[in-house]
């Protein structure tokens, strides 16, 4: 981390974290953080799920939730990005204060509840944004209010999906009340069988990615992975944040919402780990959940991961934290003999079940 990353990250820290991070969002928007550009290499280039990413280290959904600084994030090191969530309608998600540092855990805790400007301004910036070697998808999320949840998710592909590279559909926040209730078999098999109706319909049929909660048990963690095999989804997002408060050590620790970060690594992985299994390597997986360092996203690539995403661990390390990672995956990818990053996933998956 430079002295200028460590100078502000120190600043921000003092202040209330949702005003840190719409402050770091407008720094990034007005040039104002230094960015390395793409990271890739011949080990890191790899293609998952019909998608060219120069490196397998993304931006996890919920850190520009309104698309609103697309460019300055496809220079920041990252291999692919993904926006929102975004709803059919603009929502203020829930009361603040909604954002917990956990520092002690290296950890966060939110209970924003899918607060977004809409589909229909999300959109419009979407069909703004440079184009690049870094592919951007968008998060799909449903109304707090909707009659029909499984509907809003179709309605967000199609207003957004003509201008994106990827969509995740996202059944698995847990500030939403009752939406991981979608993650059941019956029901997530009509969602799904909605969504991939309507990317049909897209003059350029995207890859759809589908984002699962670390909770599930393994009886559902099989019905997710059959649903997935059988709707003909791309990818299988793991994990989301989670309920579980095991092992805290934070004043914050007891607050509602979902926990992310370092406290989640081990959880994650498992579950990645076993999905894994569940689903043969049929299916692209992508890990996220508490990676902080090169080593760390490598073991969830050898934990069955083809890509794998940051968000809280940058708020402790910074934007550069992407390249660092990046860049130090490619020397681990080298010093472990593997040409290319896809010749590594998997085969440390017996270490995690």
């Amino acid at each position: 981390m430079n002295l200028i990353e460590r100078a502000g990250l120190g600043l921000l820290h003092r202040i209330d974290p949702e005003r840190a991070h719409g402050l770091s969002l407008k720094a990034l928007t007005l040039g104002l953080v230094p960015l390395p550009g793409v990271v890739t290499s011949a080990r890191l280039a790899t293609r998952v799920a019909g998608l060219d990413l120069p490196n397998p280290v993304g931006l996890a959904a919920g850190f520009d939730k309104n698309a609103v600084a697309i460019g300055p994030l496809m220079r920041a090191g990252f291999g692919f990005i993904e926006v929102g969530a975004a709803t059919p309608r603009p929502q203020p998600g829930n009361p603040q204060p909604r954002l917990f540092r956990l520092a002690e855990d290296r950890a966060a805790i939110n209970r924003f509840g899918f607060n977004n400007e809409g589909a229909a301004a999300i959109s419009a910036r979407l069909a703004l944004r440079p184009k690049g070697p870094v592919p951007v998808g968008l998060n799909l999320g449903a109304n707090k209010d909707s009659a029909d949840r499984a509907a809003d998710f179709a309605a967000v592909l199609a207003a957004c999906g003509p201008h994106v590279d990827f969509a995740t559909v996202n059944v698995s926040s847990p500030n939403t009340e009752k939406l991981r209730d979608l993650q059941g078999r019956a029901a997530l098999a009509a969602l799904l069988a909605g969504v991939m109706e309507t990317r049909a319909t897209l003059a350029r049929p995207i890859p759809v990615f589908l984002k699962i909660a670390p909770d599930l048990t393994e009886a559902d963690l099989a019905d997710v992975a059959e649903v997935a095999l059988a709707s003909g989804v791309d990818a299988v997002i793991a994990t989301n944040t989670t309920l579980s408060r095991e092992g805290l050590k934070s004043t914050h620790r007891d607050q509602a919402g979902g926990l992310s970060g370092a406290p989640l690594f081990e959880r994650s992985t498992r579950v990645l780990a076993r999905l894994s299994v569940l689903t043969e390597g049929r299916l692209p997986l992508i890990g996220v959940g508490g990676i902080s360092t090169p080593d760390q996203a490598f073991q969830k690539i050898r934990a069955g991961a083809s890509a794998v995403q940051l968000y809280t661990a940058m708020v402790y390390e910074g934007i550069g934290l992407a390249a660092r990672i990046a860049h130090g995956l490619d020397s681990l990818l080298e010093r472990n003999g593997f040409a290319n990053v896809a010749d590594a996933v998997g085969t440390g998956r017996a270490d995690w079940l």
